[in-house]
């Protein structure tokens, strides 16, 4: 069976909950927009707190809104979903991108888009992917990733020194500007752009790439997802850890953080027309 098929559909399309892009208030007319489509499909619309302050009206507390909503929808780029499904994880809410970004590798149904798409999604006409999502923990923090872990140095006049383990067991020494542990999902973000590969996004695997190396025989490693690897910082300048470029942790000599696949997996609705290795060949303009 290929890797693809997916037969899960919500159990309900009634009620969306809609998170925009922040510090963009002038989405208010796109939202009105989008609230209406939906609205005329009878499916209630229910706005998250944040959102709704930023163009003044009334709104819900995330906690809240999951709890009352069948699906969520993302209105803005891959940064936006990406915030949305980190901060919605734990209520196994499936994920609606529209796009009004440009790159989109995430967020793939545009406004023009919309209308017959809320068509389709009544008549269960679309797909859901689950995406693997990893957990970790620094110090007594823990965190979920659904893009990418960067492990970094703190000063940009030296390297810093990683030492890596798999299951316990040590199996490589990192000297460099740091280390990048990616998702399939987010093999075509910052692990991309230091020549890490590309990981069909169904996949389940961690990706390990090293940026900027000291030594060229540091090559990415694609791994099964169902070890555990940590990385204990070995020299005295101490780390930053930075969560899917949002969130970021200090870490100091000897300390480390801990990776693995997280229990539950993200999941996002598409349309049923979207085809990965089309995206690609867009997105990255392949053969041109």
């Amino acid at each position: 069976m290929k890797i693809e098929k997916n037969f899960e559909v919500l159990k309900s399309i009634k009620t969306a909950g809609i998170i925009l892009r922040p510090s963009s208030p002038e989405l208010k007319s796109t939202y009105l927009k989008i609230k209406e489509l939906f609205q005329n499909a009878d499916i209630e619309i229910l706005l998250e707190d944040n959102s709704a302050n930023m163009i003044s009206l009334k709104g819900f507390p995330l906690e809240e809104l999951c709890h009352k909503v069948d699906f969520l929808i993302s209105v803005g780029g891959d940064g936006t979903l990406l915030s949305v499904v980190r901060k919605s994880f734990k209520y196994d809410k499936p994920v609606l991108g529209i796009n009004l970004g440009t790159l989109g590798f995430l967020t793939d149904i545009s406004m023009d888009q919309l209308p017959k798409f809320i068509e389709d999604l009544k008549n269960n006409v679309y797909k859901i992917d689950s995406r693997m999502m990893v957990e970790g923990s620094v110090n007594l923090n823990k965190f979920v990733a659904f893009n990418d872990i960067v492990i970094s140095r703190k000063s940009i006049s030296s390297m810093i020194k990683i030492s890596a383990k798999i299951d316990g067991k040590h199996f490589n020494t990192y000297f460099g500007d740091g280390v990048i542990i990616s998702t399939p999902t987010g093999s075509t973000a910052y692990n991309l752009s230091v020549g890490g590969p590309i990981v069909y996004p169904l996949t389940e695997a961690f990706i390990v790439t090293p940026v900027a190396p000291h030594s060229l025989t540091q090559r990415p490693l694609v791994m099964p997802a169902d070890f555990e690897i940590e990385f204990i910082i070995t020299d005295n300048q101490g780390a930053v850890v930075i969560v899917d470029g949002q969130d970021i942790y200090e870490v100091e000599q000897n300390q480390s953080i801990k990776i693995r696949i997280a229990s539950k997996k993200a999941k996002m609705i598409h349309r049923i027309q979207r085809n990965y290795f089309e995206v690609l060949n867009e997105k990255l303009r392949w053969g041109n």
